[in-house]
């Protein structure tokens, strides 16, 4: 029986890429679980009095997340990303038994090092290959698809996690909760999931058939500093995920320091991935048609003015879901743009390490977040440790605004930074 021919595009490949999203709900629910519940055992159940010690399961978390994400891009072609992707399952394995018998709380951080890793490689692999999968005319509606089906994970797990834990205990919930998820975002892989390595080598061929990637090195400097488009891009990545740390962890201690209750908290911590999650599916295929920095920008800003009005709630919960939902929209506009940005500016071959890069760079802003919030919570209150990060989120869009090339969104076959030679075609901008 002869094999069916590679395709790149959404609809000839739509029973693939649907199964990848399904499996990134998976990814994004072994981190929701912890969204509501994770800081509030901290205090309760481990008896930690500083925000400090508290957030430390988020450094530990995105510090290996950031170094995962940078491994994964770089071994993705040699190594497989289907191979890459069910490892990240196996990884996920022991989490939720380390969570469920920690006798410490240095337990709960080795736990979420592996979480770490599991994301890092799960989630960098569901990514790079859908943008495998439909090829350049599409990217941001897939990743927008992509990054939607991951935080509905992450709301529907947070919401019903905040939910069963005012009953059954936190710990118990996230326990039994993620075992059920690993067990079946593994199985789903195994037996479902095929690779697209095929798929790279269609695309690159349209692009220039002898042409080969730089060395991790040279593309390490022009995403990080060399090059405006991904350099504003990798620093918005950054300052992104430090405010989403901040969501995290120190969210739900504000909103406890003010009285909420558990099932309080979680609806919280569920309104801000959620409305993320749906508005996202939007957001990148709009991005697809206006091009990548008018909503990078306003996301930023938006993102910004939704955490001054959380600093400004005193902890009210309708004030602070109200502001959970605009740091939704404002992270919706970001998210599947700045991938899908940083996608535009490569080639095909290059595609991997280069998000893998910029994944280092943006989890990095797990470590920063958790460390920066930490400390300012414990020097400022968390009042002003909300304020701060505002402040940054707003010089972050201004940044972008300053330093990523306007236009409409550019194209694969326009520009490529990461290969050895330029493809023949018009010029970028």
């Amino acid at each position: 029986m002869t094999a069916a021919p590679v395709r790149l595009g959404l609809r000839e490949n739509a029973a693939q890429f649907g199964l990848l999203v399904a499996v990134n709900a998976f990814v994004g629910a072994m981190v929701g679980l912890e969204r509501s519940t994770l800081p509030l055992i901290g205090q309760e159940d481990f008896g930690l009095g500083s925000s400090a010690a508290v957030l430390s399961f988020i450094v530990a978390f995105g510090l290996a997340k950031a170094l995962t994400n940078l491994a994964a891009g770089a071994f993705a072609a040699r190594a497989g990303r289907r191979r890459l992707l069910i490892a990240g399952w196996v990884v996920a394995l022991p989490v939720p038994l380390l969570v469920a018998a920690a006798p410490s709380w240095g337990w709960i951080v080795a736990a979420n090092a592996l979480l770490g890793v599991n994301q890092g490689l799960a989630w960098s692999m569901t990514v790079v290959m859908k943008i495998d999968l439909v090829g350049p005319r599409r990217r941001g509606l897939a990743l927008g698809l992509n990054e939607s089906a991951g935080y509905g994970g992450v709301a529907l797990a947070a919401g019903v996690a905040g939910w069963l834990a005012a009953s059954l205990g936190a710990r118990d919930v996230l326990a039994a909760a993620g075992a059920v998820v690993a067990v079946g975002g593994l199985l789903l892989s195994v037996l479902f999931v095929r690779d697209t390595a095929a798929h790279v080598v269609l695309e690159q061929a349209a692009h220039d058939p002898a042409g080969d990637r730089l060395p991790l090195r040279a593309m390490f400097a022009d995403a990080t500093y060399r090059e405006p488009a991904l350099r504003s891009c990798s620093q918005a990545g950054l300052v992104n995920n430090l405010n989403d740390a901040l969501a995290w962890g120190l969210v739900p201690l504000f909103l406890a320091a003010h009285g909420a209750g558990v099932a309080e908290i979680g609806v919280v911590a569920a309104v801000y991935p959620a409305v993320w999650s749906v508005a996202q599916i939007g957001t990148g295929h709009w991005s697809d048609r206006v091009g990548r920095k008018p909503l990078i920008v306003a996301g930023m800003w938006i993102q910004a003015a939704a955490l001054a009005l959380l600093a400004a709630s005193d902890g009210a919960i309708g004030a602070a879901a109200g502001a959970a939902a605009v740091l939704g929209l404002g992270t919706a506009l970001v998210y599947p743009t700045l991938i899908a940005a940083i996608s535009d500016a490569v080639a095909p071959v290059a595609r991997a390490p280069v998000v893998g890069i910029y994944r280092f760079g943006r989890d990095a802003g797990y470590v920063a977040g958790g460390l920066l919030a930490g400390a300012t919570a414990d020097a400022l209150g968390y009042g002003g440790a909300i304020a701060l990060v505002a402040g940054l989120t707003a010089a972050s869009g201004a940044w972008v605004a300053r330093d990523l090339p306007g236009g409409r969104a550019a194209r694969a076959a326009d520009r490529v930074i990461g290969a050895t030679a330029l493809p023949a075609g018009r010029p970028g901008p």
